[in-house]
Order: structure tokens, then sequence, then C-alpha cells
């Protein structure tokens, strides 16, 4: 999440101090990423150190005020003109998780992807509930009102991504269930290197069932192996 082009967007309405900039982040984006005023100072700094944002005076009640310069309106552009680069994916957690769950000891897999499923649910029914909630704000207000217009957004965005979750749990579970189906039958592991060895030799001669003549564990032991 780009913290720092968001306020400078902010920033481009007008001079603003940190607790109004993360009021104002905040609002513009629903709380979905909510900031502490810690965070919002520190990424201000960073801004002024290079030269994307100056100090301004003050407000009444003597709250610094910071302005956006001409290079950080040049920033922002190139952010607004420019795609999102997914060239460098964001770590997914529930990825990482159902990847180390292949094979762990004592992990049902298919337990793993149940339980991420029901809060997936959850979480759509709840966010169903606040679009409807946005979409009543914005037919009230009408235009005039871009904060729910952009949380409204960011709503359906979110709805968009835990709709693919729940197809992409769909696809695991299905994909888990054919790798099982398919899988040949366990072969005995080799006790030492030297019989390694000469189970590559059987192997070859009976024409080969793997690299070094292994046959490969079924996947059914790979997802439920138990310690």
């Amino acid at each position: 999440m780009s913290i720092r082009h968001g306020l400078l967007a902010l920033l481009e309405r007008g001079p603003r101090y940190g607790s109004q900039l993360r009021t104002e982040f905040e609002s513009r984006t629903g709380s979905t990423w909510p900031l502490n005023v810690g965070q919002v100072y520190t990424t201000l700094s960073r801004l002024e150190r290079d030269g994307m944002v100056v100090q301004d005076g003050e407000d009444e009640a003597g709250h610094p005020l910071y302005t956006i310069t001409d290079s950080g309106r040049v920033e922002l552009r190139s952010w607004f003109e420019n795609p999102v680069d997914r060239t460098s994916p964001a770590r997914d957690e529930l990825a990482i998780k159902l990847a180390m769950a292949v094979g762990a000891p004592g992990v049902d897999i298919r337990d793993v992807i149940q339980s991420q499923r029901r809060h997936t649910v959850t979480a759509m029914q709840d966010y169903t509930r606040l679009k409807a909630q946005a979409l009543t704000a914005v037919e009230k207000n009408g235009a005039r009102e871009r904060d729910d217009i952009a949380w409204l957004l960011v709503l359906e965005q979110l709805i968009f991504q835990i709709e693919a979750e729940a197809r992409w749990l769909d696809h695991c579970e299905s994909r888990l269930i054919r790798l099982s189906s398919t899988a040949p039958p366990a072969g005995p592991e080799p006790a030492s290197p030297g019989a390694a060895a000469g189970a590559a030799g059987m192997g070859a001669r009976a024409g080969g069932r793997g690299r070094g003549g292994r046959t490969p564990p079924p996947v059914t032991s790979v997802l439920h192996d138990r310690p």
C-alpha cells in the first residue's frame, strides 16, 4: 500500500497536518487500512527529505502544516499515470499457509481450506452489507461526496478479491483431490545411499519410474502425513 502517494494526493487539495491527513485517509478508504499518527509523520518526514513536501506554517491550534511541492506533484502524476507493478507481488499469507501446510506433520490441509472458507464466507457477507450501506450513502449524497464514492470503490475491490479467494480455495481442494486420485502407489524409501543406488539400478532395468529410479510417494501421503 502506497501511503506516501495517498498523503501526496490529499496534500494536493491543500495544506494539512498529520492527524488531519490520517483522518482524511481513513475516511477516503473506509478505514480499510488504518494508520496511526506516528506512521503518518514518519512518511511525511521521508517526503520532506525527498523534497516532495515542505512544512509551511501552522494552523490556529499550532499544528505544523505540510504542503506539496512541485516535485511532489510530479511524483503524484507519475503514480496516477502508471499501472501498479505486479512483477513483485505482495506476500499473501493464505497462499504461504497452504504452501507450508502441504506435507506438514499433523496437519490436514483440507481442514485448513475448510476453516479459511468459513472465514471467507463471513467476510463476503460483511463486505456485501457494507456495500449496501455505501450505495445508500452515494444515492443520498450523489457525486458531491467523494469519500462515499471512494469507499464504495474500495469495498467493491475487496468483494472481487474475496470472491477470487473463494474460487481459489475451491480450486485448491479440487486440485488436491485429483492429485490424490491419480498418484501411483508408494514405494519403499531407501535405507541408505547404497540401497538407493541399488533401487536406482532396479528402476533402470525395469524401464525407469522417475528420476533416480524411485517411485514418488502418493499425494495422499504428502497431504496427510502424520508424525
